[in-house]
């Protein structure tokens, strides 16, 4: 089994839930600050050698801000609107569109239960894909336990996530309960219901028609990032006891339908633009860790901003990369990343502030 710490380090890299510190009361008290200086107090960390922000407004306007630098001892830019960077769990809104894609083909019912699909594939302890709808999935409130803390990361690509899940301890079905779990099965629909490999689903009904074309799925053996993009700085979990070190070079392909994606803030933009705000869909969250009055719907955190309003979209962690992406009703989108670990404690708050502070500054 792997020591504490590596399961720790694992559960940035496989993960990610949205994991957000209360929103509103970080910032009802101070909004005076500009972005620029809020990427600044993140790069100011030694952990968090670089930070990019990519706003765009309804009327078309755009804004790149970025702070630090692409590579650690040494005077390099940070890539900008066009930079490419690991998307982790931003990944699950993209999945969550596919699967709305092929209910409109008719070949996917979100009323359905998951046993339509994966026939007694959903077995375990205390969950049956008999009683688990898709759309329970979409909304992580099927009670499948998330894989992420208990995986083994020196088992990559050996381990099979979805059996070692149900082995776990169920969470209430029908309440909102995070996990990585939802989404890998997300994936595992897709390809039944198509015959293909969910990227490339996901790629021919999402991706390339939106024209995402700098947004990819990782190859099997493919561990660098392809194109411009900055070098990221976290724990390797095979050897935490490294510290923080450049883990630029990750086996992303293994994150699979709940995290493995690439993409910059443009085609991300692009993404959020292209996306409605679909009233019903939203359950409650009601759990520690994320701001009080959340929801989450298919794909998509619903939160409260400190300017009012809501924005609509996902954040994501590996080690080594932090991010958060989405839009407000008015059209306005923002995604904003960091090249070190941004999960938690005073660089959680400061990534928060900076995504908040794009979205109110008019």
């Amino acid at each position: 089994m792997p020591s504490s710490a590596s399961r720790r380090a694992l559960a940035l890299l496989v993960i990610v839930p949205l994991a957000l510190a209360p929103v509103a009361p970080a910032f009802a008290a101070d909004r005076a600050p500009s972005l620029q200086s809020r990427l600044d107090a993140l790069t100011s960390s030694p952990d968090v050698p670089g930070a990019v922000a990519y706003v765009r407004h309804p009327d078309g306007r755009t804004m790149t801000v970025v702070s630090g630098t692409a590579r650690r001892g040494a005077e390099e830019p940070m890539p900008g609107a066009d930079g490419r960077f690991r998307i982790a769990s931003v990944s699950k809104s993209i999945i969550a569109a596919t699967v709305l894609k092929l209910a409109d083909q008719g070949k996917v019912n979100l009323d359905e239960p998951v046993e339509t699909y994966l026939p007694g594939v959903i077995r375990g302890k205390g969950v049956d894909g008999r009683e688990i709808t898709v759309k329970m999935l979409l909304q992580q409130t099927s009670g499948l336990a998330d894989f992420t803390p208990a995986a083994d990361w020196s088992k990559v690509g050996k381990q099979d996530l979805l059996k070692l899940a149900l082995t776990l301890e169920p969470t209430p079905r029908g309440r909102f309960a995070y996990s990585n779990t939802n989404y890998t099965v997300l994936g595992l629909v897709a390809e039944a219901v198509t015959g293909r490999d969910f990227r490339l689903v996901s790629r021919d009904l999402v991706l390339k028609p939106l024209g995402m074309q700098d947004t990819y799925w990782p190859a099997k053996g493919e561990t660098g990032v392809r194109g411009p993009h900055a070098h990221t700085y976290g724990v390797n979990p095979v050897r935490p006891k490294d510290g923080i070190v450049d883990i630029t070079r990750l086996p992303g392909y293994y994150f699979g339908a709940s995290g493995g994606l690439v993409s910059t803030p443009r085609d991300l933009d692009t993404f959020w633009r292209a996306q409605s705000v679909k009233s019903g869909s939203y359950v409650a969250v009601g759990r520690p860790g994320w701001p009080k009055g959340a929801r989450y719907g298919y794909g998509v955190a619903e939160i409260p901003l400190s300017c009012g309003g809501k924005l609509w979209g996902h954040g994501g962690d590996l080690p080594g990369v932090s991010s958060f992406s989405g839009r407000d009703r008015a059209g306005r989108t923002v995604t904003v990343y960091v090249t070190g670990s941004a999960d938690g404690g005073k660089s959680r708050d400061l990534l928060l502030a900076a995504f908040d502070t794009a979205l109110c500054t008019r």
